[in-house]
């Protein structure tokens, strides 16, 4: 497979697993650490975790929502032998029914991947996600943590 092609599937599958909660398989894209950046999403500072932590930090909100569909497009690949950045554009759509209002909230921006080459193939050891623009009820967010909390304690 040509690797511009094999990096932005990486990429996409990222978002593929996640709405579909697959999370074994979301798990396998990412190499043993990873600087993961959510600033723009939730403050803070970039922080290095392992593929279960980003996975399972996923679990606690993703799996709150009734669904989610993550979309990529203009995916831009710079190749430096065994390292490789794509930067694409993303929208993410959440949607949970909820008595606070609308049951969508949607953000717009970029993500910027950094993957490196192992035996196994492609894996994202860096990512950041830029938000450009949101719309809708970011209550939702909450909504679906506390939501999948009670799931896991019940």
């Amino acid at each position: 497979m040509d690797d511009r092609y094999a990096i932005i599937e990486i990429c996409d599958r990222m978002g593929w697993h996640s709405d579909r909660r697959e999370w074994d398989r979301a798990t396998t894209l990412f190499s043993h650490k990873v600087l993961l950046d959510y600033t723009s999403l939730l403050g803070g500072s970039p922080t290095t975790v392992t593929p279960k932590e980003i996975v399972d930090s996923w679990i606690a909100v993703l799996g709150g929502y009734d669904t989610s569909q993550h979309l990529m497009t203009s995916h831009l690949v710079t190749l430096e032998g065994d390292a490789a950045e794509c930067t694409t554009s993303f929208q993410a759509t959440h949607r949970l029914d909820n008595p606070m209002g609308s049951p969508l909230w949607r953000i717009g921006g970029t993500y910027r991947f950094h993957l490196v080459r192992s035996t196994a193939g492609w894996k994202i050891d860096e990512l950041a996600m830029n938000i450009l623009w949101t719309e809708g009820n970011r209550n939702i967010l909450d909504i679906a943590a506390e939501r999948q909390a009670a799931k896991a304690t019940s």
